[in-house]
């Protein structure tokens, strides 16, 4: 099971950043042109957050379950603090990705309930662009200590 799930979870980071992409340049655009917010415009927002939460589960699945890495260093908590791989996973892309996602949320809140268009792409651009920055610090890029493919399974 860990192996289909690495590889949904790895293919699937592309969605939810081109999702997060989406919904940011649509929200700087529509703030940019002054235009009226409009449900094109709550609709990237609402794919991203939804990707976001699939992206979720699937990762807790593996966190908690079907990851040898974080059973690895759940068995020594100490140690794996000081392995790099270990200290990453357990810790840095865990919370990391927590945040980024409850951002995707606050965004996609704070979207829908500002009283005006323009505090509307405003409350999108900037929770999108802060869960954007956050998740592409948080991803086990190549070359890093815990890099990952970009492209697993081809």
């Amino acid at each position: 099971m860990y192996s289909p799930l690495l590889l949904l979870h790895s293919w699937l980071r592309w969605v939810v950043l081109l999702t997060g992409i989406i919904a940011l340049v649509r929200a700087i655009g529509g703030m940019n042109a002054k235009r009226a917010w409009t449900s094109a415009d709550a609709k990237p927002g609402l794919f991203f957050m939804i990707s976001c939460d699939l992206q979720l589960v699937i990762g807790l699945a593996l966190y908690l379950v079907f990851s040898p890495t974080v059973q690895a260093a759940f068995g020594n908590i100490g140690a794996a603090m000081r392995n790099p791989e270990y200290r990453f996973f357990v810790v840095e892309h865990f919370f990391g990705m927590i945040i980024a996602i409850v951002l995707a949320h606050v965004g996609r809140v704070r979207s829908k309930k500002a009283k005006t268009d323009a505090a509307k792409f405003r409350g999108a651009a900037i929770f999108y662009g802060l869960a954007l920055l956050i998740m592409l610090a948080a991803i086990p890029w190549p070359g890093m200590p815990a890099g990952r493919p970009l492209i697993r399974g081809l």
